[in-house]
């Protein structure tokens, strides 16, 4: 059975960690891009540095090393969630650990301690821990709790889930714990590829599956459900709960964003 995740974007990731040659080639193509926004940054305030004296160009570079080694980083890796220019080439996304996708946090960490280990000391830092971590983290990978795999497009699944009639209402009620990404997507790729198994191994695999996943799950199916129809319906409903839970933090989201952009006490807005 092939191991992987599958995201929203329809992309198989590959849940084993990208290849020592494929995270260098991504870190090299990272560093060209870096270093043409400096030189770029440097050619444009070069003809306002006449307005600036001495100590105001020495604050300007320091600002311009921090957009390009911090900001800039950081910003893209949050846009793209983990998939900066070199990372697009070489084919490799930075995930969480639990494989799912960075955030603000990750980024930050990732770039700020990446100043010290790639550029000031020119990646030996970063060499080093690659080669001695079994998934290839770099120190910034490990603070942050993040590491590179590789990513694939997929055409995602053939079969859909589906909620058993029988089984809504249990589902509904059901305290069902978050399953461990492996467990999880193992028995979504069994749903998906059972019809093309022998009757003998699918009842076999199926069964030791829902056994498994039955753990997390209370109370457990009623007595005589079929263990294929117990795993469409904890990963339906599970995909269903995941999905309002996401809508409810968008909507909370919304809602401080624009209590922020209130004024305070109510003093009126000389633009209205």
């Amino acid at each position: 059975m092939q191991d992987g995740i599958l995201i929203g974007e329809g992309v198989v990731l590959d849940a084993r960690p990208a290849s020592f040659a494929t995270r260098a080639l991504g870190a090299l193509l990272d560093v060209l891009v870096t270093v043409a926004v400096l030189i770029v940054l440097v050619v444009i305030f070069t003809g306002t540095s006449f307005a600036f004296d001495t100590q105001w160009s020495g604050a300007l570079g320091i600002v311009m090393i921090v957009t390009a080694l911090v900001v800039l980083p950081v910003t893209v890796e949050t846009l793209t969630r983990g998939r900066s220019l070199g990372k697009l080439a070489a084919g490799i996304r930075i995930v969480r650990d639990d494989g799912g996708p960075v955030r603000f946090r990750h980024a930050f960490i990732r770039a700020l301690v990446g100043v010290g280990e790639l550029w000031l000391t020119v990646g030996s830092v970063a060499l080093i821990a690659s080669l001695s971590n079994a998934k290839g983290k770099r120190l910034g990978d490990m603070l942050a709790g993040t590491y590179a795999i590789r990513v694939r497009g997929g055409r995602g699944w053939t079969v859909p889930l589906h909620m058993p009639p029988e089984l809504a209402g249990w589902a509904r009620t059901a305290d069902m714990r978050r399953l461990p990404d492996g467990l999880a997507l193992a028995a979504r790729q069994l749903l998906d590829r059972a019809s093309r198994l022998a009757p003998a191994s699918r009842a076999q695999l199926v069964g030791q599956l829902a056994a498994q996943v039955e753990a997390y799950v209370a109370p457990g199916p009623p007595p005589g459900t079929p263990a294929e129809a117990f795993l469409h319906a904890v990963l339906h409903e599970r995909r269903d709960r995941e999905l309002a839970l996401a809508q409810r933090e968008q909507e909370r989201a919304h809602r401080q964003a624009a209590v922020l952009h209130r004024l305070p006490y109510a003093v009126p807005d000389p633009r209205s």
